[in-house]
């Protein structure tokens, strides 16, 4: 199945958290919080703004990003999890 957001929405593949903390210790899945991190699969167009121009995304395919907590809806497509998130609801793009 293939999505195209609308709008300033994005569509972000979760990337797994660590398995281990820097000390060694194993996290059991049932202590695990969900990551903040995920990589952008698809993003829209753009909104439109106050003076009816349309606003070009900061974001694409391919880009690391930082999210908040909460953001976005959960949807599941071919069997992954993904969000389906603002642009707003981005903190940050992760750069190596």
């Amino acid at each position: 199945m293939k999505l195209k957001p609308l709008n300033d929405r994005v569509l972000v593949k979760r990337l797994e958290s660590e398995e281990k903390t820097a000390g060694g210790i194993i996290i059991p899945d049932t202590a695990k919080e969900k990551p903040m991190r995920g990589e952008v699969v698809a993003a829209g167009p753009g909104k439109v703004g106050d003076d009816g121009k349309k606003v070009k995304m900061s974001v694409g395919k391919g880009d690391i990003v930082l999210f908040n907590k909460y953001a976005g809806t959960e949807v599941k497509i071919d069997g992954v999890e993904h969000l389906m998130m603002r642009e707003d609801d981005i903190l940050a793009i992760i750069e190596d």
